[in-house]
């Protein structure tokens, strides 16, 4: 049984690629502080460089089958703190972008929905101004601006002139305008509505 503590790298990396627990302790050992102070470095966080380094010796310890013959050890772990702290990086970054995308979709979501249920209950609210309206002049109104007639159309189907109709219509929109002001009367006007 060798003395691990007097085995160079490559001879510790040899002993680990066939399995040998007590070579991974000595690299564990030999490489801990060191990697533990450039995770340090790196992160400036002791949790975050604690986590690194379980990482990057769970992983040297599963993937120890896939190391080189001649592996530059220390040079293969400085590599896999680096790696974990660029990983690391992008992950929170990744976060971020994910974290402001839901509070923008959020915020928009609740404009557009504040928005919905204002159109909503404007809506409602025009809807019995209309109901409230003498019934010839409800029923021209909405072959207007619901059936999409025009003036012409609508005198010829109820029998009265057109001067009327355009008239009536008139009024109509004079008392939208008074109930609810200029951008609802302009909908109405441009049969948005």
């Amino acid at each position: 049984m060798p003395s691990y503590n007097k085995c160079t790298d490559n001879e510790l990396a040899g002993f680990l690629k066939s399995g040998d627990r007590l070579a991974y302790e000595e690299i564990y050992h030999r490489y801990k502080f060191i990697l533990h102070n450039h995770a340090w470095n790196k992160f400036r966080n002791k949790q975050e460089a604690e986590d690194a380094l379980q990482e990057v010796f769970t992983k040297l310890w599963d993937k120890r089958f896939l190391l080189e013959a001649n592996v530059n050890l220390s040079g293969y772990l400085y590599a896999s703190v680096r790696n974990y702290f660029l990983n690391f990086i992008a992950r929170k970054d990744i976060q971020g972008r994910y974290v402001s995308h839901i509070q923008k979709f959020t915020e928009e979501q609740n404009v557009l929905t504040d928005h919905r249920i204002r159109e909503n209950q404007l809506r409602e609210l025009i809807e019995k101004e209309i109901e409230s309206l003498p019934a010839r002049m409800r029923e021209v109104f909405e072959m207007s601006r619901k059936e999409h007639l025009t003036h012409k159309e609508i005198a010829a189907r109820l029998g009265t002139s057109e001067e009327t109709i355009k008239k009536q219509i008139s009024s109509v929109l004079k008392i939208m305008r008074a109930k609810f002001g200029v951008i609802v009367y302009l909908a109405f006007l441009f049969h948005r509505y």
